[in-house]
This record gives C-alpha cells, sequence and structure tokens, in this order.
C-alpha cells in the first residue's frame, strides 16, 4: 500500500486536492475537536476512521517537537486509517492549532503536563471509538519520548487495558552530539533555564527540518505548513529536552510493551545509539529494532522507495500484533 507523501508536493500535504477530497480519495472520514485541559488549555484533537477496510484496532499518533498532527504526521495517520486502524491525534501545547502556554509557541517547560494531556485523550478515545479493539501507540521524535512516558505511567492498567504495542518513529531518546548546543552552552542551559525561561538562545547546528527531510520538495513541505516553529529552542524548553532524554535512558529496563523501533543511520537530530541502548536494556519479550542505512531523522521525508520500505515494515507490524490480539 502506498504511503499517501507520495500525492503530496511541496506546498500541501494533500497535494492538488482538497482535504475533503483527499479522505474520500482514501476511504477515510476525518473528524477534528477541540478539547479543554485541566490547565484550562485548549487543544486540537482529530481523528481518521476507515469507511471501507475492516477495523483491527486503534493507533494513537504522538507527534514530535515543532510538529503538529495536521502536516505529514497526517498523511501517515492517513495510511494507517485506510488500512483498518482507527486512529487519534493530540496536537501538543503550543504545536499546531493547541493553546500555547503563556502564548509562548513550542514552548514546553515541563513535559509532565503535555503526557498528562496525551493519556487524558487517548484513554476517552479509547474507551469511546473502540472499547473492544487492541491498541496501539505510533511516535516521532520528541513523540517517542512522550510515548514512552506514557507507557511507564501505566495509569490504564488500573482499567485491565494498556497499550498492545508501541512505535517508535526516529524516537528522541537521545539528541545526537552533532546536533546538540555547543559546549559550554549545554551546561549553562538550567541557570538559563531559571533565570531566562523563555529567552530564545540556544543554537542547534542547523533547523531541524533542514537536517530531516533528505527530500528537497518535502523538506519544503515541511517549511510550508503555516504552524509549523522555525525559531530556536527557549532556554527552558532545551533544558526539557535534555533532562527527558536522562530521564528515560535511566528507565529503560522498566519498558516490556511489545515495541517495534525505526531509525535512519544516519539521523543527527536523534542518536541512533541511543534506541540500540533501548532495544539492549527493553525487558520487553516482543521487540524489534530496525536502523536503516543511510537514511535520516524524518523517515517519511526519504525517497519513496525508502518510504514505502519503512512504513511497509511499520504496518506489517501492527497489523501481526492487532490479529494476534484478537485471536
Amino acid at each position: 500500500m502506498v504511503h499517501p507523501i507520495a500525492e503530496a508536493n511541496e506546498k500541501s500535504p494533500f497535494g492538488s486536492l482538497s482535504p475533503a477530497e483527499f479522505y474520500a480519495k482514501h476511504s477515510v472520514s476525518h473528524t477534528s475537536e477541540y478539547i479543554t485541559n485541566s490547565r484550562g488549555m485548549k487543544l486540537f484533537t482529530q481523528w481518521w476512521i476507515p469507511l471501507e477496510a475492516k477495523k483491527i484496532g486503534v493507533i494513537c499518533v504522538v507527534h514530535g517537537y515543532t510538529g503538529e498532527s495536521s502536516w505529514t504526521v497526517q498523511l501517515t495517520s492517513i495510511y494507517f486509517a485506510k488500512a483498518g486502524f482507527v486512529v487519534c491525534a493530540i496536537d501538543h501545547q503550543g504545536h499546531g492549532y493547541s493553546d500555547a502556554l503563556d502564548g509562548y509557541v513550542a514552548h514546553i517547560p515541563d513535559i509532565n503536563p503535555v503526557v498528562d494531556d496525551c493519556i487524558s485523550f487517548f484513554d476517552s478515545f479509547c474507551e469511546t471509538h473502540a472499547p473492544d479493539l487492541p491498541s496501539f501507540l505510533y511516535s516521532e521524535s520528541l513523540g517517542g519520548a512522550i510515548a514512552l512516558l506514557i507507557t511507564l505511567r501505566k495509569k490504564r492498567v488500573e482499567e485491565g487495558k494498556w497499550f498492545d504495542g508501541l512505535v517508535l518513529n526516529g524516537a528522541m531518546c537521545g539528541i545526537s552530539p552533532k546536533f546538540k548546543p555547543p559546549w559550554p552552552l549545554e551546561h549553562l542551559l538550567g541557570l538559563a533555564a531559571w533565570a531566562l525561561p523563555t529567552w530564545r538562545v540556544v543554537p542547534t547546528r542547523g533547523s531541524i527540518p533542514n537536517v530531516s527531510f533528505k527530500e528537497e520538495w518535502k523538506r519544503k513541505l515541511a517549511i510550508s505548513s503555516p504552524k509549523r516553529y522555525m525559531g530556536k529552542p527557549r532556554a527552558a524548553t532545551a533544558h526539557e529536552l535534555m533532562r527527558i532524554c536522562r530521564e528515560v535512558q535511566g528507565r529503560f529496563e522498566e519498558v516490556d510493551i511489545p515495541l517495534m523501533i525505526v531509525h535512519g543511520s544516519d539521523d543527527v537530530v536523534c542518536d541512533p545509539a541511543c534506541v540500540e541502548e533501548l532495544y539492549q536494556r527493553a525487558t520487553s519479550k516482543d521487540k524489534t529494532l530496525k536502523i536503516y542505512p543511510g537514511m535520516w531523522h524524518q523517515l517519511v521525508g526519504e525517497p519513496q522507495e525508502n518510504v514505502e520500505l519503512v512504513f511497509g515494515d511499520i504496518l506489517d507490524w501492527l497489523k501481526s500484533r492487532s490479529l494476534e490480539c484478537t485471536k
């Protein structure tokens, strides 16, 4: 099955079609809704439901830093929905169409409220739309760290149900040394985060889209999103991203969920060595690691033959685990 990124162009994920025409072409329905979290923030959520294929599971999508659920991530959501999965996603605070903390876009000085938002929405969605179907988490970049924290929270265990599997795509288990802020700024982040938390002073070694999407037209597509943040990370956000990596690295042995890790060997944003360590230390009885030679951070940004390879592997894994859960 061809990934819908093949139909996009550098200006629109839907190519020459309207969103409604695109959904109809791929036989999925689309719904969006704003929810209000416990902090009074309005968060944008959306979901895609197969119209023709038999429903075989639920996938909860967790996007990454500066990303959103409505651009290239939406195309992956449609890909999964077309294959029979009910798919939902939420824009994190300060991302996409969700409210920003104190008006600061892409600012996450504390990841825990974001984890809370995801758990609250995903639990509610699964209970409402597909309580009897197996459920999975699919995540990209920072979303991978958030997804790991979601599974480690194990909130839904009390209700006798939890996610049946986790897919980590380019997961941020560790920031690549090639992308970290240079010394000594990395070591001064704690002070900067405390004194000037919203100061956009943290330089990274290249903009995220430029070092993430291998194909130039897909890079232009990512940048053309009206909701993508292109500025430097704020001090408190950068400090929190570094802290998150340390936290998840210290808890790799606690990961026991069925796990699939996909990562590009030439990813200069999120370190491939860190997901290899996760694979080795995770106590999951069912775990798969695929490091794709020569591929970059955003695997959807690869040439089409690479996209089909990677997402074909992901879809095969999700389908087989869904089938096992329903036997």
